[in-house]
């Protein structure tokens, strides 16, 4: 059996929970090949790490586990760009990623999230009446891509005439191996430009700017006043830090919630009985929630470098290696959870790590699950006999659980009725 979990066309079929099984069962941490892949040069290789106990130890030690060396993605990035890579609060280790953290808390605060809560859901229930009609429709391109954005701008305070362009930026950075988001761009020499670098990423980081310069001069109670302004320890945020805080804030925060609303739709559709407990028992929301992000988490994989040797499940583990997290596979960890291939939306506890662990948890977590327990609250109940109409497209891609189509029917409601 190949136990190739680095190609990201692998994933294009499907999570591969088998492939993950095996490793779990037979090498928790293997060495995994980093070959080439749609012109990408192969890599120097890595630690796969799949077990729920060995996961959450690298997340919680970057003492030992660096974000910071090498940065949080499985290819390495260019000698020249590191330095700039390095000034996001997500490649950084503490104590520097404190003081990140601390800004980000300070502007990030569960208030200022929940007071966008009533506009979340008018755009949910605006999103839902403009397909009851219809009686079927391509759920991540009619309804959900465009969910997030929206609500991710509102926080921001991005006007309307520039959300566009969050998707485009997304799609540039998430899905650059995938065909059907154009792939990545090419350089001079035909080889592939990697859409992280500074360079590829200039027209957002000139938006950003600008964007703060507006928000300095006419300051509102929006996400990017607070970071224009913020201070902590007596200093702002850099430019440098500015710009890769608005790519942090822009691409994660929005395609998490993207990959994690259709994931957990397809969950429910792929268990008819859990769909049905769930509308009979509304009570269940939070809990079906944690049991979606469970069975399809948004981030597949993180990577950190080795900043010594040590050892990891009994496996050698040089300075300088890298090592690789796989959220989907420790989330079906037999070790850890009960019957871990059974989709139970009632299942209690569940420490899902779809959110990470450590210091570098998803800060926006709060405001991903506020708008997924909205959407799935205003989409589910209205269209009750919703199911699959045919099969679903995923992304290329390694590190996102992405669903580009997702075919879906139900019985016709009326706008009016719907409300």
């Amino acid at each position: 059996m190949n136990l190739d979990v680095f190609d990201p066309r692998i994933y294009a079929r499907g999570i591969p929970h088998e492939t993950y099984r095996r490793l779990r069962d037979e090498d928790p941490v293997r060495w995994q090949e980093e070959h080439e892949v749609g012109g990408w040069p192969a890599g120097p290789g890595f630690w796969a790490v799949t077990r729920h106990a060995d996961v959450a130890h690298v997340l919680r030690t970057p003492g030992e586990y660096s974000s910071w060396i090498g940065a949080t993605q499985i290819r390495d990035p260019d000698p020249a760009d590191l330095p700039f890579v390095r000034q996001m609060m997500l490649n950084l280790d503490p104590p520097e990623h404190g003081r990140l953290r601390r800004i980000a808390a300070k502007v990030f605060t569960p208030r200022r999230v929940e007071r966008f809560a009533a506009d979340v859901e008018r755009r949910a229930r605006l999103l839902v009446d403009g397909i009851a009609e219809r009686g079927e429709c391509d759920l991540p391109v009619d309804v959900t891509d465009d969910y997030p954005i929206q609500n991710l701008a509102d926080l921001l305070g991005i006007p309307e005439e520039d959300r566009g362009w969050i998707l485009e930026w997304t799609n540039r950075v998430i899905g650059y191996q995938d065909p059907e988001h154009g792939g990545a761009a090419r350089g001079p020499d035909g080889a592939p430009v990697n859409p992280r670098s500074p360079a590829a990423l200039r027209d957002m980081f000139e938006y950003a700017h600008a964007l703060a310069a507006v928000k300095r001069r006419h300051p509102a109670d929006d996400l990017m006043t607070a970071l224009a302004t913020a201070e902590v320890d007596g200093r702002g945020l850099t430019d440098p830090e500015l710009s890769m805080f608005f790519f942090l804030l822009v691409i994660a925060g929005n395609d998490t919630v993207r990959s994690g609303l259709p994931g957990g739709i397809m969950a429910l559709l792929d268990h008819p009985d859990q769909h049905r407990r769930l509308l009979g028992h509304p009570e269940l929301l939070d809990s079906a929630i944690e049991e979606m992000l469970r069975w399809h988490p948004p981030v597949l994989s993180f990577r950190r470098t080795a900043a010594r040797d040590t050892v990891l499940a009994g496996r050698p583990i040089a300075a300088g290696d890298k090592v690789v997290v796989f959220h989907a596979s420790a989330n079906r960890d037999e070790r850890r959870f009960a019957e871990p291939t059974r989709f139970d939306i009632a299942r209690r506890p569940n420490d899902h790590v779809a959110f990470g662990d450590g210091p570098h948890v998803c800060l926006g977590a709060h405001f991903a699950r506020l708008q997924l327990r909205i959407f799935y609250r205003e989409f589910l109940w209205r269209l009750p006999d919703l199911e699959t109409a045919g099969p679903p497209a995923r992304l290329v891609s390694n590190f996102i659980a992405g669903i580009k189509h997702l075919p879906v029917r139900f019985t016709p409601v009326s706008r009016s009725d719907a409300r």
